[in-house]
């Protein structure tokens, strides 16, 4: 049976758990890309806030600002990172009890992290210089605070002693960790639901799911709390969110950015962390920082001919693109998914490109069986080490009835399973590298159904219903996961009743650049930042 499992593989003198019971119901030119200053329609930056700074930003213009444009604005002097700050935190108090996206606030760590820099005389350095970021909750340490991984078994676990390598890289940049984004325990489905700490709501419909498994990460940015959110991707989990959320979010190649220090690689390299954003440029910024080799890692990815920004000014030529349209799940399209398709194969067409079908021939079984295998046993082999320090199994009132499932499922799995799950991804990457032999990259469309109301996926239900309602949410994301290449979704339609819908591009092992100089094309013919969630 095919597993439907859509995986995601955090010094703070305090962690605070939020009551989730608190929920209820432009484009730049081409050129001139890296010198905009603001994303909103009308908002122009340099200049603006000089007279202003005593009293800090507005909510309207903290909203309109990127992370490019924040980290634009403190380098020069225009703001302060203490300004941001109090935007963000003014944001999450108006925002977060309507969707639940952040589960742990921070604010100690982020206030001590700017005394230090501002004693330093830093706070003003760094690609990312005084942005606001919010981590998503799980397997990523943030130092002295604590990793729930969406599971009451967690929750009281205790604070990291270190910080992950990834975050690491983002705070020398300037970033300002304050808190972390929800996600479904253990990042085992495609909506953001848990009974740790309650249901994540779109901003885009309240009664919507977020998606998953960096459903928080997502809801985070699309109210408007911050720009850009860390997230991770082991079956969809950073495009399927991003679709769902009107964002960007590219799923970075294998071994593209580091998952250490505890461990080189997620789910053999099928997990793999990034950012949700709004603008492409942010997700080139994000990526330029924290990408590249970890100390201590055997593995590697080929490195950058230039910056991933740089990338953006440089036009992506007329590429050849496959479309693929069949679900390997076999779940058929939902209409409005077929006909944002189209749209996007015509603009394809109208920029230059060129259009051809493709059917992947990828074994399902192999694909799902090789993926929900590896997952099981990491998560088999993660609660096993919660078990060891509690001194007592786990029971029904520490995980999930799916979870539960996959755990029992896993139990047999042998060393020669594993060995086999490993050839089956590598085999699986050979097949998908030689289609780019003939291709640039694949289009299709990140999920088959459209953003499903909250309760569907919840990981507290019966198998049969939960696999039966999730056929049609992964059955395109998980092949790149499995065979290493990178994938972006982009926010490029939506259904009748105004919910954003993504399509999404892969490219070959390695091939950030082509994505995004694609991506940034079809950000200045296809504007999406000026449309918002309104909640």
């Amino acid at each position: 049976m095919i597993n439907q499992g859509v995986i995601t593989i955090m010094a703070n003198h305090e962690h605070s758990p939020l009551n989730p019971s608190t929920t209820s119901e432009a484009g730049w030119p081409r050129r001139s890309v890296l010198k905009a200053g603001a994303v909103a329609v009308g908002v122009g930056l340099l200049g603006r806030y000089a007279n202003v700074r005593a009293a800090g930003i507005s909510a309207s213009d903290y909203q309109g600002l990127d992370a490019w444009a924040m980290s634009q604005a403190i380098r020069s002097g225009e703001l302060s990172a203490e300004d941001l700050m109090a935007s963000a935190l003014a944001r999450y108090n108006e925002a977060n009890p309507k969707v639940n996206a952040v589960n742990m606030l921070h604010e100690g760590y982020a206030r001590t992290l700017l005394a230090q820099r501002r004693a330093a005389g830093t706070e003003n350095r760094g690609a990312l210089a005084g942005v606001p970021l919010l981590l998503k909750d799980l397997n990523t340490s943030l130092q002295g605070t604590i990793t729930s991984n969406g599971c009451r078994m967690f929750k009281d676990s205790p604070p990291a002693s270190r910080t992950s390598v990834l975050i690491s890289r983002y705070e020398q940049a300037g970033a300002v960790p304050f808190g972390k984004t929800t996600c479904p325990e253990f990042g085992l489905t495609t909506t953001t639901e848990s009974l740790a700490w309650g249901q994540t709501r779109n901003p885009w419909n309240l009664a919507m799911s977020a998606g998953g498994s960096s459903g928080g990460a997502a809801s985070a940015v699309a109210a408007g709390i911050v720009p850009v959110a860390h997230a991770t991707d082991g079956g969809g989990s950073i495009r399927i969110p991003a679709s769902y959320c009107g964002l960007v979010g590219l799923k970075p190649s294998r071994y593209r950015t580091p998952s250490g220090p505890l461990h080189f690689e997620g789910w053999f390299g099928a997990s793999v962390a990034n950012v949700v954003s709004r603008t492409v440029r942010d997700t080139a910024l994000f990526l330029d920082v924290g990408q590249g080799h970890e100390a201590g890692s055997a593995y590697w990815c080929p490195p950058l001919v230039r910056p991933y920004v740089d990338e953006l000014q440089r036009e992506p030529g007329k590429l050849r693109v496959a479309v693929v349209r069949q679900s390997l799940t076999g779940a058929p399209l939902e209409p409005a998914i077929a006909a944002i398709l189209e749209q996007t194969i015509k603009q394809l067409l109208a920029l230059g490109h060129e259009i051809d079908e493709l059917e992947l021939r990828v074994d399902p079984r192999q694909l799902f069986g090789a993926h929900g295998m590896v997952i099981g046993t990491a998560v088999r082999t993660l609660i096993h080490d919660r078990e060891q320090v509690l001194g007592r199994a786990a029971t029904a009132q520490d995980l999930e009835q799916i979870t539960l499932v996959n755990l029992e499922r896993s139990k047999d799995t042998s060393g020669e399973d594993l060995y086999r799950a490993r050839q089956s991804f590598e085999s699986i990457g050979a097949t998908m590298e030689h289609h780019f032999e003939r291709y640039d990259v694949i289009l299709s469309p990140v999920t088959g159904s459209l953003t499903p109301k909250l309760g569907l996926l919840s990981l507290d239900q019966p198998w049969d219903s939960y696999a039966h309602n999730a056929m049609g949410s992964a059955g395109f994301t998980v092949l790149a996961n499995v065979s290493g290449q990178p994938a972006i979704s982009l926010p490029l339609g939506q259904s009748d009743d105004g919910l954003p819908v993504g399509m999404m591009f892969t490219a070959r092992l390695g091939g950030e650049d082509v994505l995004l100089r694609l991506s940034s094309q079809l950000e200045q013919v296809h504007p999406w930042v000026a449309r918002r969630a309104t909640f």
